[in-house]
């Protein structure tokens, strides 16, 4: 069983961390937070989330593997190799060894049969589709992709979208490179006949549950886990960072309606501490989930994952 592995009920999670590193500073990554909250949990912020010295936040892009009732489950599929990324320069032609780890981790490519889009930016979809030949093709040939509706039509660049003015230029900027990474991770897996859309809820398996969880974008969505008596949600980018849970009204500066963001994460954070499910975001370093129990007006991380640090 590889290192990074935990085993809840009858299903396996291993995780894959195609890049690790510092990606601009916690106010302008969670803009509403404030320096007393992050001073004052700098014991446990720092180094994994946070470095104190530069205010940098600190993160992975990784993926979660899932072995479930025989199949090969992927949550989320990174930046990926030879994108052109604009809106994110630090990503622009990126090329690591996402699918040498994924090997080490006993995945080959043929052997995927479900790749899960928590939501469509481009740090979840990008491992969709590899560059073969001047052409993008789907990475995972034999795997359905599952990808909510609502995010397909709002970042399709053929389909009438958002109804409202970008905010900011950040925000105009993600926007535009929303159509890159619609044309080379999205579209060509539907050319390929490969997506499944979903709304609302989708059923992987008896232990595997997709459910809408809108906010961050129109269609994002967590992934449930039930498994004998464990339990647990993986949340995408509902938690950029464990101030989130301390604060559920922060919000990422990637959140599209942010009532509707602050309002989600808050419901299933309660969800989590009332059920003991183990919360498992897409990005965070150090042990990659936790247990939260409610504190006050907010929650209170009360155990890290058995993952290594990474």
């Amino acid at each position: 069983m590889p290192a990074d592995t935990i085993t809840l009920g009858n299903v396996e999670i291993t995780r894959v961390i195609e890049w690790s590193g510092p990606i601009r500073t916690n106010r302008f990554i969670i803009p509403d937070s404030d320096e007393e909250t992050w001073r004052r949990n700098q014991e446990w912020l720092a180094p994994d989330f946070w470095t104190p010295a530069d205010d940098a936040y600190r993160c992975h892009i990784q993926t979660w593997v899932l072995r479930s009732e025989d199949r090969t489950i992927l949550v989320d599929t990174g930046v990926g190799n030879d994108r052109e990324r604009p809106q994110v320069p630090q990503f622009a032609g990126l090329r690591t060894d996402y699918l040498a780890r994924l090997r080490e981790a006993g995945v080959e490519p043929q052997d995927v049969d479900v790749v899960v889009n928590t939501h469509i930016h481009y740090d979840h979809v990008g491992w969709n589709t590899e560059l073969r030949d001047g052409q993008w093709v789907p990475t995972f040939p034999n795997a359905t992709y599952l990808i909510p509706r609502a995010d397909n039509l709002y970042f399709d660049p053929e389909s009438p979208r958002r109804g409202r003015a970008p905010r900011d230029e950040h925000e105009r900027l993600r926007w535009e490179g929303s159509k890159l990474v619609f044309n080379d991770s999205i579209a060509p897996i539907h050319h390929a006949g490969q997506v499944v859309l979903w709304e609302d809820t989708h059923r992987i398996d008896d232990s595997l549950l997709l459910e809408a969880a809108p906010g961050h974008t129109p269609g994002s969505s967590v992934l449930t886990l039930r498994s004998g008596t464990d339990r647990a949600v993986f949340v995408g980018d509902m938690l950029h960072s464990p101030v989130q849970v301390l604060e559920p009204g922060w919000n990422s500066c990637f959140c599209d309606d942010l009532q509707l963001a602050a309002k989600t994460r808050r419901a299933y954070l309660s969800r989590a501490a009332e059920l003991r499910e183990l919360i498992i975001p897409a990005h965070w370093p150090g042990h990659g989930a936790a247990e939260a129990r409610q504190e006050g007006d907010g929650f209170a991380i009360t155990a890290w994952a058995a993952f290594p640090r990474g």
